[in-house]
């Protein structure tokens, strides 16, 4: 049997955690037998996870033999995963992804994202709501993380609960040394760093939810 990732103390505090859990939750986890160095950790812990309860389903995809479904997701990182709400049959995309393994101060995020897209609710400030649902142009946000960073989840889950609030907000936790061409391209140099639109704004530290709404509406303007 192979070694457990989540020790007995950690499942404990998921599964107290995971009382805030209201509806399911599929998870859809891309990984790469070619060439991908976190790719077994991430999907075992992710199995681990959704075992601690029944409102959470897994399913695993690799991103070369399943590359239609990963185009239909917008996956074009491994090891990735997408949150979704499930519904019977019916998979609701809230935009909320993940590149890289969600290990370190990132598990926190990890946690509050299956919980907000459980709730299916952003949480979100009335005035947040109402200007993110004003939006007419599709927003990417790509919030870059390291794992050892404390302020990192705070500005991922923030982006997140935009991505919950609105269909034209896509978000995604990047893991900064995972996949270090991306972090150059934007110029990360200290984390968490906020991309939005693939460079159009930039938006570093974790902020207030009115200072990055003002980012992401200067952005398109």
């Amino acid at each position: 049997m192979a070694e457990t990732l989540l020790n007995d103390e950690i499942t404990i505090q998921i599964k107290d955690a995971f009382g805030q859990l209201k509806k399911p939750v599929e998870v859809l986890f891309f990984g790469d037998e070619s060439d991908c160095d976190y790719c077994d950790d991430t999907r075992q812990l992710l199995e681990e996870v959704a075992a601690i309860t029944d409102l959470i389903n897994l399913s695993v995809y690799d991103i070369e033999k399943d590359a239609a479904i990963a185009q239909q997701y917008k996956m074009d990182k491994a090891p990735g995963s997408v949150i979704l709400g499930r519904d019977g049959d019916q998979l609701l995309d809230y935009g909320v992804r993940l590149a890289g393994i969600p290990s370190g101060h990132e598990f926190s995020s990890l946690i509050q994202d299956l919980i907000l897209v459980s709730g299916r609710d952003s949480g979100l400030s009335a005035e947040t709501r109402k200007a993110l649902n004003d939006l007419d142009k599709p927003v990417l946000l790509q919030v870059f993380v390291t794992p050892t960073c404390p302020y990192c989840p705070r500005a991922v889950v923030l982006a997140h609960q935009m991505a919950m609030e609105s269909p034209m907000v896509e978000a995604e936790m990047v893991e900064a040394m995972e996949f270090p061409e991306l972090a150059n391209r934007f110029g990360v140099s200290g984390v968490p760093q906020t991309t939005i639109n693939e460079g159009a704004g930039t938006v570093v530290g974790a902020v207030p939810e009115d200072y990055l709404l003002k980012e992401i509406q200067g952005s398109l303007s």
